[in-house]
Formats: C-alpha cells, structure tokens, sequence
C-alpha cells in the first residue's frame, strides 16, 4: 500500500516545490478541460456538459489558491504564528470545499429549472426539430477527453500529495477523482438521451450529478472542520503513541494525551509518571526517551509536550483539560 512520506524525510524546499508544482499542472489542465467542456456545452446546449465545465472552472480557481498558499506555508513561526502558518493549507482546503459546494448547488438550481421547464411544456420526449447529430458529437467527444484529462490530473495529484504530504493537494486528487465520476455520469447519460430520445436525461443527469458534488463538498468541509476544531478521531495514532511510552523504562501511565493535526504534521501534548523522587535530571532524560520514542513511532511530528508527574500524582487534579488515557481507547 502507498504511503505519505513521513516529514522527516523531506526538505521543506522540496515539499514547496512539489505542492507549486501540483498547483501548476491542476492550474493548466483545468483550464484546458474547462474551455473544451465550456465550448461544446454552448454549441451542444447540452445542461449537463456545461455543468461538468463549470466543475473544472472551480477547479481551475482552486490551482490558483494552491499556488498562493504554497507561498504562506513557507514562511517560518513567528510571534504571532508561534505554530507555524502550516493551517493556511487547512482554511485554504475549507474554501476549496466552500468553491465546490458553490458550483454544485448552481447546477443542482440550473438542471432543476431545465426539468420543470420540460415538464411544463410537456417536452420530455424527443422533438424531431431539435435533433442535432453534430451537437451531440461535439458533447460526447468533450466528456469523453474530461473523463481521460480528469483521470490523469486525479492521479499526478494523487502522487504529488503523497510525496509531498499536502492533504490540500490531496483533496484536490479527491476532488477531480469526483470529476472523472461524474463526466462518466454525464457520458452515460448524453447517450441514453440520443439513443432513447428523451432530451430530459440530460438534466435529469446534471442534477444528479451536482447532488454528487453536493456530497463531495460537504464531506471536504467536515473532514477540515475536524482539523481546524483539533479534533481527531484516529485511535490508532493514539494506540500506536501508547505503545511507543511504554517501551521508555521508567515511564508509567500515560495520560492526558491530545493529538491535533497541523496542515501534514502532528502537534501532541501528554502527561507521564515518574519515579517522584529521581533527580530532575534524570527525569528530564526519561521525558527526552519518550520523545524520541514516540518521533520513531510517528512520523510527521511537528512538536512534542511531555509533562512530567509523580507517580500517583495525576488523580489530584480533577480540574485539568480532557485528554486519552489508555482506557478511552
């Protein structure tokens, strides 16, 4: 199974440059796909063609947000930003989940009227007059190179965010993975229209296919608000930080123990228990082990706060902030 490149094995030059680069090929090939999309969906008049275009539109707008946030990620901690400017990645991913909610609920409103208007007029089924074969070949051809150019930026988006780390570049693989669904959805359904002659199909697709998008945006938004909230609900990662504490001789009950997400890296806080009446020295010795123990166990740490108690000592503070303990698990 393919797997993130842990931080350290990055260089921060490296990793910039690989999310520009991602930026760039998701900027022109959008821009590509959207004017052939956009132009046959004019000259087909075809609702569903136009709406895929519309889609790589977005697209297009959030490449360029790429470009500009991989500037900001860049810039070292700071006074006022003590963690890094790493959440610019993480706001810029919840726009881009905003830009697609956009664009879906549009072709949800545009495909919707298109089908009342048939309805009203009693147009469902196929008028002679309007047949156009020319039409139909313009579209079927322009969804046709969608699904293929889709296809092949989802996966050098896929390969970049990897190796780069950059869940805002892996959401924008997600994202146009997506697409090539739902330029499959609207193929298919360019095709049942001419063959069944029911022009009504082809909104009735482009609906479905911004109910998709509808989806897709919603679960792009709760995912980053999870991450802008610090939440995080891999008990995995906490399992895999519980084991690591305890291969630290002389270290006991972990607890109090919180991991939020920063952009690609991990920020974590715990509590541990040590003999009360080792020197302070030798206590701070332990608390590097765990450290240590715990950067081997996970990769992409960004920084690690370890509070050192007696042993016995952490029922005495009833009052304190909720963390894991091994129990919660």
């Amino acid at each position: 199974m393919e797997k993130t490149t842990p931080a350290s094995e990055r260089e921060p030059s490296s990793r910039l440059r690989l999310i520009t680069l991602a930026g760039w090929i998701a900027l022109l090939g959008n821009l590509l796909l959207a004017v052939i999309k956009l132009g046959a969906g004019i000259a087909s008049g075809s609702l569903a063609v136009l709406g895929d275009g519309l889609d790589s539109a977005t697209d297009v707008s959030i490449a360029c947000m790429t470009l500009i946030v991989s500037k900001i990620i860049q810039q070292p901690s700071d006074k006022e930003h003590p963690w890094g400017h790493g959440r610019a990645e993480t706001t810029a991913t919840m726009v881009v989940a905003f830009i697609i909610f956009y664009a879906g609920m549009q072709l949800c409103l545009s495909s919707g009227k298109h089908i009342l208007d048939l309805l009203s007029t009693n147009s469902l089924s196929h008028n002679p007059t309007q047949e156009n074969s020319l039409s139909g070949g313009i579209a079927l051809t322009a969804t046709t190179i969608s699904i293929a150019g889709k296809l092949l930026l989802a996966w050098c988006q896929h390969r970049l965010g990897k190796k780069s780390g950059s869940m805002m570049v892996l959401a924008n693989a997600r994202n146009m993975a997506t697409d090539s669904i739902i330029s499959i959805s609207v193929l298919v359904g360019l095709a049942a229209a001419q063959l069944l002659k029911l022009p009504v199909i082809d909104p009735v697709v482009a609906f479905l296919v911004g109910l998709l998008v509808l989806k897709n945006a919603v679960s792009l938004f709760m995912e980053m608000n999870l991450e802008l909230m610090d939440g995080n609900q891999n008990k995995e990662l906490y399992r895999t930080l519980f084991a690591a504490v305890r291969t630290v001789e002389g270290v006991s009950n972990p607890h109090r123990v919180r991991i939020r997400k920063i952009a690609s890296r991990w920020d974590i806080d715990m509590d541990i228990e040590v003999d009360a009446y080792i020197s302070l020295h030798d206590a701070h010795e332990l608390a590097e082990q765990v450290e240590a123990a715990v950067r081997q166990a996970i990769p992409d740490v960004y920084d690690i706060m370890v509070h050192m108690e007696p042993e016995g000592h952490s029922s005495h503070h009833p009052e304190e902030q909720y963390g894991l303990s091994e129990s919660d698990l």
